[in-house]
C-alpha cells in the first residue's frame, strides 16, 4: 500500500516498515534564491514551491521556519534578543514592563530596550544580498550584551516575559502541511539557556571571555532565561504537534562535549521526557561537526537528529553515525550539500557516493533522506531527480527482501 508521506515519516520514527525510503528535501532557500535570480528549472518557472513539490512527489520539508513568514515587521524586531514571533509557531513570547525605541534605516533595525534597572540596544541586518541568497533568518549587527552591566537589564527583560499559545496559527500551518510532510512545532534554535546566551545575545569570543571572569553574572542570567525556556515549554507541549524542535547548529569545537554535557543535554533530556509523556518526538538541528557529540545526542533523549552532514563536509561518516544511533536516533538529512554541486562532484563520482551511502544506511530503518543542511542555489537539478530515483529503488528493493525473508 502506498503512504502518505506524512504518514511514511511518523512511521520512520516509530521504526515500522515503509513503503519506500522517505526522501524529503529541503528545498526553501534553494527555491527563493533561484526564484529571485530567475533561475528555476524552466518546467517550474512560474511555480510556487509548493507546487514544485506536488508535481515531483517530494516529501514537504516543514522543520526550519521561513523567519520573514511574519504577521508584521514588528515581530521580528526582538530578533537581537534571540525571540522569534513568528504566525506558524505554537507560542508567542510578549514583552512586559519594557519600553523600546524602534529605528529603521535602509536594511538595519535598532532596538533600544529601556528596563528600570538599565537599558540596552540590538542591532540587526537584513539586506538585498540575503534575499538574493534565499536566506530569511536576520543578521545581528550589535548583540546585546556588551558588557557583564548589561546582564541586569537583560535579566529583567527575561524575568517579564509572558509567553502565551498561538495554537491557531500552528494548527493552520499543520493544516497546510496536511499529509504532505510534518508540521514540526519550533521552540528555540538555542538547545538550553546557556546555548541561547552563546548564540543570541553576545559575540561569540566575548561568551568565553566573560563565562570565564564572571561566572555568577551569566549563571544569574542563565537562570532567568530558563524560566522563559520553561514557559515555552509548557505551552508547546499542549500543542498538537507530532514532532517539536530544540535546538540547531552544534559544533565539536564550540558546544564541545563537556559543554554540550554541562549545558545542553538536561535541558534536552527534561524536554523529551516531558514531550515523550504526551507521545511527541523531539528533533533537534544537528547541522555541524559532530565528533564526540553523538553519545551526547544519545543522553539528551532526542528521537530525530535533523540535518546529518556527514563527509566530506564534516569528519564522520553515516555508518559511523548509524553504529552510534542505531535504532536510538533517527538520522534526518545523510546527503551533504557539496555532492549536489557539479564543482565539488562529478556526475559518476556523485553516482558513485550515493550507492555507497545507501550501502552503508543498512536496512534503511530511522533513515530519512534529505540534503544536509539545504539543497544549495547552484545545485544541479538533475541529481535531486537521480536521488528521489534511488531512495524509490531502495524501498523497492527492501520489500522485495522483507517478502523473501517472510
Amino acid at each position: 500500500m502506498i503512504m502518505t508521506h506524512k504518514k511514511r515519516l511518523l512511521a520512520t520514527l516509530n521504526g515500522l516498515e515503509t513503503d519506500q525510503l522517505p526522501f524529503v528535501p529541503r528545498m526553501d532557500i534553494w527555491y527563493r534564491a533561484n526564484k529571485k535570480n530567475g533561475t528555476l528549472p524552466s518546467k517550474y518557472k512560474s511555480c510556487s514551491l509548493e507546487e514544485i513539490l506536488d508535481d515531483l512527489n517530494f516529501g514537504y520539508h516543514a522543520i526550519i521556519p521561513n523567519f520573514q513568514d511574519l504577521r508584521s515587521k514588528d515581530d521580528d524586531i526582538d530578533r537581537g534578543l534571540g525571540i522569534y514571533r513568528l504566525w506558524s509557531m505554537p507560542y508567542k513570547a510578549c514583552l512586559r514592563n519594557v519600553q523600546k525605541k524602534v529605528t529603521n534605516e535602509a536594511d538595519t533595525t535598532t532596538v533600544e530596550y529601556f528596563t528600570p534597572v538599565g537599558n540596552v540596544r540590538t542591532k540587526i541586518l537584513f539586506d538585498e544580498s540575503m534575499r538574493k541568497a534565499g536566506i530569511t533568518i536576520t543578521h545581528i549587527l550589535e548583540h546585546a550584551i556588551k558588557s557583564s552591566n548589561d546582564i541586569e537589564a537583560l535579566s529583567y527583560i527575561f524575568e517579564n516575559i509572558e509567553v502565551v499559545p498561538n495554537y491557531e496559527g500552528y494548527d493552520i500551518f499543520k493544516e497546510t502541511i496536511g499529509e504532505k510532510g510534518l508540521a514540526v512545532a519550533y521552540t528555540f534554535l538555542a538547545a538550553s539557556p546557556m546555548h541561547f546566551i552563546m548564540r543570541d545575545i553576545i559575540r561569540i569570543d566575548d561568551f568565553f571571555l566573560m563565562i570565564f571572569d564572571n561566572p555568577e553574572r551569566i549563571q544569574f542570567l542563565e537562570k532567568k532565561i530558563e524560566e522563559f525556556y520553561n514557559k515555552v515549554f509548557e505551552v508547546v507541549n499542549k500543542c498538537s504537534a507530532e514532532v517539536v524542535l530544540c535546538g540547531a547548529n552544534y559544533d565539536s569545537a564550540v558546544t564541545n562535549p563537556i559543554f554540550f554535557e554541562k549545558f545542553i543535554t538536561p535541558t534536552l533530556s527534561n524536554l523529551a521526557d516531558n514531550l515523550h509523556r504526551n507521545g511527541k518526538f523531539l528533533l533537534t538541528h544537528t547541522d555541524g561537526e559532530n565528533t564526540g557529540l553523538l553519545e551526547q545526542y544519545i543522553n539528551a533523549k532526542i528521537d530525530v537528529a535533523d540535518s546529518v552532514c556527514p563527509s566530506p563536509m564534516t569528519k564522520l561518516t553515516i555508518k559511523e553515525y548509524r553504529q552510534i544511533f542505531t535504532n536510538k536516533i533517527t538520522i534526518w538529512g545523510a546527503i551533504p550539500s557539496v555532492s549536489l554541486l557539479e564543482n565539488s562532484m562529478s556526475d559518476h563520482q556523485f553516482t558513485k557516493y550515493m550507492e555507497k551511502l545507501l550501502e552503508d544506511i543498512g536496512g534503511g530503518d530511522h533513515i530519512i533522506l534529505s540534503v544536509a543542511d539545504t539543497l544549495p542555489p547552484a545545485a544541479k537539478f538533475e541529481r535531486i531527480l537521480l536521488i528521489a530515483k534511488m531512495a524509490r529503488e531502495f524501498g523497492q528493493i527492501r520489500t522485495r527482501e522483507l517478502v523473501a525473508s517472510k
